[in-house]
C-alpha cells in the first residue's frame, strides 16, 4: 500500500469512528426519549466496533510512521487522527452510560419533560459533525466555532443539576430517577468536551498552533 492509500485509510477510518459513535449517541438518546428500551442492547454491541476500529487505527498510524518517516502536516496528521480516535472511543463509551441510565429510567414513571437532555445532545451531535466537517475540509475557523459551543451544554448542565436537586430535596422519591437524570446530562457534558477536544486537535492539526489549554483561543495568524 502506497502512502498516499495509507493516509486516505487512516482519515477513512476516523470518519467511520465519528459516524458509529454519531450514531451510538443519537440510539442512546432514542432510548432514553422514546423510552425504548430495545435499543440498549444495539448501543452496547456497536460500542464494541468502535473499540476494535480504534486499535486498528492506532496500528495504522504506527505502520505509517514507521514506513514513511513522516515531517511537518503528515505528521500532525498522524498525531491528531489518534487523538481523535481516542476522544471518539471515550465519547461513544459515554453514549454506552446514557443507553444503560435509560435502562433503568424507562422502568420507572418520567420524572419530568425531555426538554434540557434532548438539547445538551442536540449541540453535542452538531459539534461531532461539524468537527468532521473541518477536518476534511481543513476548516481551522468552523473548529474554534465549535469550541466555543461547549459553554453553552456547560450552562444547560448546571441548571439542569440545580433542578434536579431541588425534585430530590422537595421528594424522596424521585431520587433515584433524579441521579440518573443527573448522569445523563454529566455523560452529555463529557461528550461535547470531547467534541471541544477533537475540534481542538482538528484546529493545531491545520494551523500547527496547540490552544489546548488557552484561556481566549485566538486564530492563528
Amino acid at each position: 500500500m502506497t502512502g498516499e492509500n495509507q493516509l486516505s485509510k487512516i482519515r477513512e477510518t476516523v470518519l467511520m469512528m465519528s459516524s458509529l459513535a454519531e450514531r451510538n449517541l443519537r440510539l442512546a438518546m432514542k432510548a432514553l426519549v422514546e423510552r425504548d428500551s430495545a435499543l440498549i442492547d444495539t448501543v452496547e454491541a456497536e460500542d464494541t466496533q468502535l473499540d476494535e476500529l480504534e486499535v486498528a487505527l492506532d496500528e495504522m498510524v504506527i505502520t505509517y510512521i514507521a514506513l514513511q518517516a513522516p515531517v511537518a502536516f503528515d505528521c500532525r496528521l498522524m498525531l491528531v487522527s489518534s487523538k481523535i480516535s481516542s476522544n471518539l472511543e471515550r465519547l461513544a463509551d459515554q453514549a454506552v452510560s446514557i443507553a444503560r441510565r435509560a435502562r433503568d429510567l424507562n422502568n420507572e414513571p418520567e420524572l419530568k419533560p425531555m426538554i434540557d437532555i434532548p438539547r445538551m445532545a442536540d449541540i453535542a451531535l452538531g459539534m461531532i459533525r461539524d468537527s468532521m466537517t473541518a477536518f476534511v475540509d481543513g476548516n481551522a475557523e468552523l473548529a474554534q466555532q465549535i469550541i466555543r459551543r461547549d459553554k453553552s451544554v456547560d450552562e444547560i448542565n448546571r441548571q439542569l443539576a440545580r433542578e434536579l436537586t431541588t425534585y430530590m430535596l422537595e421528594s424522596p422519591s424521585t431520587i433515584t430517577r433524579a441521579i440518573n437524570l443527573t448522569l445523563v446530562a454529566r455523560s452529555l457534558e463529557r461528550i461535547a468536551d470531547h467534541a471541544k477536544n477533537i475540534a481542538e486537535e482538528i484546529f493545531y492539526l491545520y494551523q500547527a498552533v496547540d490552544i489546548r489549554h488557552e484561556k481566549h483561543k485566538t486564530t492563528a495568524a
